[in-house]
């Protein structure tokens, strides 16, 4: 499945032959992304990226979640997606990551405003929450932008690398604030 954000900018569900370019943005970009994602530092060779891209692609009915491939102009800049989906309580979160000089174009709001759409037109989703580290400014700009509200923080929610725990805010829209 393809999810067209703009002329440029489409989200491709994740495929196995990504992998390659999933491992080659983080080798290449360690200290910039593992400040904020801890799966930076569990990711030393190409066989991580395939294992986690296997898990994705080969999911097990009822637990499979939606995660695209960003492509600008067919070239790989990031990922987005769907984690944690509640389907009972049609509730999901997004998280998203961005190669570093693609940066500050617009791409992850684009692309988080159409995903948000899809969860809610095509997936029946209710709520979307969006979980940032606080600090990380050009993360927590994005749910701002598509006018999610700040419902608070989530006290050391995430274990980065070095044992060091982060808060995280914790961003929401409800179909209705569509």
């Amino acid at each position: 499945m393809t999810i067209e954000v703009d002329k440029e900018i489409k989200l491709t569900q994740l495929e196995q032959s990504d992998a390659k370019d999933i491992f080659e943005t983080i080798d290449s970009q360690r200290e910039y992304l593992g400040r904020w994602l801890p799966f930076v530092a569990l990711t030393r060779e190409i066989s991580d990226s395939k294992q986690f891209v296997d898990s994705v692609v080969n999911a097990p009915e009822g637990r499979a979640e939606y995660v695209f491939a960003i492509k600008k102009n067919n070239q790989f800049v990031g990922l987005i997606g769907f984690k944690d989906t509640d389907r009972l309580n049609r509730k999901t979160e997004i998280g998203y990551w961005l190669s570093e000089k693609f940066q500050k174009h617009g791409i992850v709001t684009k692309s988080v405003n159409k995903l948000s759409i899809f969860a809610f037109e095509k997936m029946g989703i209710n709520r979307i929450q969006i979980k940032c580290a606080v600090g990380n400014k050009l993360s927590s700009n994005i749910p701002k932008r598509l006018g999610f509200k700040l419902e608070g923080v989530e006290r050391q929610g995430e274990l980065l690398t070095g044992g060091v725990y982060t808060d995280l805010e914790v961003y929401s829209k409800l179909k209705s604030e569509q």
